[in-house]
């Protein structure tokens, strides 16, 4: 086996983030960090970590930003097909089967991201965590990047099903938080969005700095 596919590293795919995924009442929340980064090189500030995908789905990534974009690219396209033909949303199952497709058919080879693909459709609010060989897993809150141990701390001990979204924001925003703060990989700024019945939206400055206020 090629000593890169071992080890991505190997070839300078040094990467880093903090994702975040949760499950809540009425909708899904997704929260990322902004660095981009390859090793200890900042080669961005402002990087865009989440992706809507249509109305009622979402996507984050941590990796090679220009794999996870061409993820994104074919999963819209997919998408608006997908209701142009049956007169309705993706489910979002669908879309993370259709993702953990693309990525186990590029083996022995690899797409260099994990990503989170969540969203509201008939079935309710659902998030799937994907790896970069394939493998799909639903979970209720889950976390990739550099950065995820240090998120997982407090959402481990902190998150619970049935969270209200007005709930899961601020919690998002506070993994986040810690893992910029302890993470060399994530920093900079963060960006929320909210998947619910109303569709995709992301908080604006204005609201996420209202958030940071009632951080300790």
């Amino acid at each position: 086996m090629q000593e890169w596919f071992r080890n991505p590293q190997a070839l300078g795919l040094t990467t880093g983030t903090t994702t975040i995924g949760l499950v809540c009442r009425g909708g899904v929340v997704l929260a990322t960090d902004t660095r981009v980064t390859s090793g200890y090189y900042v080669a961005h500030k402002r990087g865009k970590k989440v992706f809507p995908i249509d109305d009622h789905v979402a996507m984050t990534m941590a990796g090679v930003a220009a794999h996870g974009q061409n993820v994104v690219d074919i999963l819209r396209v997919n998408a608006k097909l997908y209701r142009f033909i049956h007169g309705r949303p993706i489910p979002i199952s669908a879309a993370a089967r259709l993702a953990a497709n693309l990525l186990f058919s590029v083996r022995p080879m690899s797409l260099v991201i994990q990503a989170i693909i969540g969203g509201v459709d008939d079935t309710g609010p659902r998030l799937y965590a994907l790896d970069p060989f394939g493998s799909a897993t639903e979970e209720k809150c889950f976390s990739t990047g550099s950065g995820s141990p240090i998120a997982y701390g407090l959402l481990e001990a902190e998150y619970k099903d049935g969270l209200s979204i007005d709930e899961a924001i601020p919690l998002a925003v506070r993994a986040v938080s810690a893992a910029m703060k302890r993470d060399i990989a994530s920093g900079d700024s963060f960006d929320v969005a909210v998947v619910s019945k109303d569709g995709y939206r992301e908080l604006s400055e204005e609201e996420k700095a209202k958030i940071l206020v009632t951080i300790p």
